[in-house]
């Protein structure tokens, strides 16, 4: 099977931008974009095109146009002749410059999408890559319970009816904040970082076994949820196993691999009598700790090391 592409319409760009259109004519609105990456066309001026990704949207800046100036009308036809006869998706000029002649006439000439911003070129560029790394993301659905705990992202997964909704309401009454449950909608914004959502259909709802659905945004005010949160760690609820030897110190890190990222996990036995909501809370501001470069079970570990060669002089 191959790997699925996700895409974002040219309409839905337009509004996402507010961006103002040169030369566009309503059937272009359902045109997909497929890349997450832009184009700055220098060498593309000039005629170099080896490497060249036709899927990527180009930006025209100020180098651009003042390259373009010193060229004579011939030229720049021919330039835009080249670039557009690739096919490239869309065409955005950024700083609300003048439209050149021939820049108009090759996109009549190709239905090139052409569109213009007042944003600077790198504004335009950051906020554009921000947005198409999102939303072209690879995702996939699981099945657990995300909140926000102290500023973590707390993905809970475990068996059905092990407590994860229970958990997470107590977190919310505690403070923290709902960001899905159930179903968890889960991106790979970037190279380094995953983030949760719900889908729209249930979001901000959860269920409760013996009392149904509810509305944590109406029942616990608008602070007890969140639209989209990072996963900064896993953790995986069990049934206590009495035959299961479990880690006491935490001194081995363990990472669960989702879309190609090793996010850390912990697995937490669950049985009468423990505090879920509270683990948690400790879980979550230990693995902060972690990541700022504290590890409590390494200074227990090398204190007791030190003490031990202490006594041995």
């Amino acid at each position: 099977m191959g790997k699925e592409v996700f895409s974002v319409t040219l309409g839905e760009l337009i509004d996402e931008f507010k961006l103002e259109k040169i030369w566009y004519s309503s059937d272009m609105k359902d045109k997909k974009i497929v890349s997450n990456n832009v184009n700055r066309p220098g060498l593309e001026i000039i005629g170099f095109f080896e490497d060249f990704d036709v899927e990527r949207i180009q930006i025209f800046g100020k180098v651009e146009y003042n390259y373009l100036r010193t060229l004579t009308s011939r030229q720049r036809l021919e330039s835009f002749d080249q670039l557009f006869a690739t096919g490239v998706p869309a065409v955005v000029i950024t700083r609300q410059q003048q439209i050149f002649p021939e820049l108009y006439v090759a996109a009549r000439k190709y239905q090139m999408p052409l569109f213009r911003t007042a944003e600077s070129t790198s504004s335009f560029l950051a906020a554009l890559i921000a947005y198409l790394n999102n939303v072209l993301a690879p995702r996939i659905t699981r099945h657990g319970v995300l909140v926000e705990i102290y500023g973590e992202g707390v993905l809970i997964l475990g068996e059905s009816g092990i407590g994860k909704s229970e958990t997470a309401i107590e977190l919310v009454k505690r403070g923290h904040r709902l960001v899905a449950d159930d179903a968890v909608e889960i991106k790979r914004v970037s190279a380094k970082s995953l983030v949760g959502s719900a889908p729209a259909v249930i979001r901000h709802f959860i269920e409760l076994r013996g009392i149904g659905i509810v509305d944590v945004k109406r029942i616990f005010g608008m602070g007890a949820v969140k639209d989209t949160e990072k996963i900064n760690m896993v953790v995986q609820l069990e049934e206590w196993d009495m035959q299961k030897v479990y880690d006491r110190l935490g001194m081995e890190n363990e990472y669960i691999n989702i879309l190609g990222l090793d996010i850390p996990s912990l697995k937490i036995p669950v049985r009468p009598g423990r505090n879920l909501a509270v683990i948690l809370e400790v879980a979550a501001m230990n693995n902060r700790q972690k990541r700022m470069g504290y590890n409590a079970a390494k200074t227990l570990n090398d204190r007791l090391m030190a003490g031990i060669n202490d006594a041995e002089f």
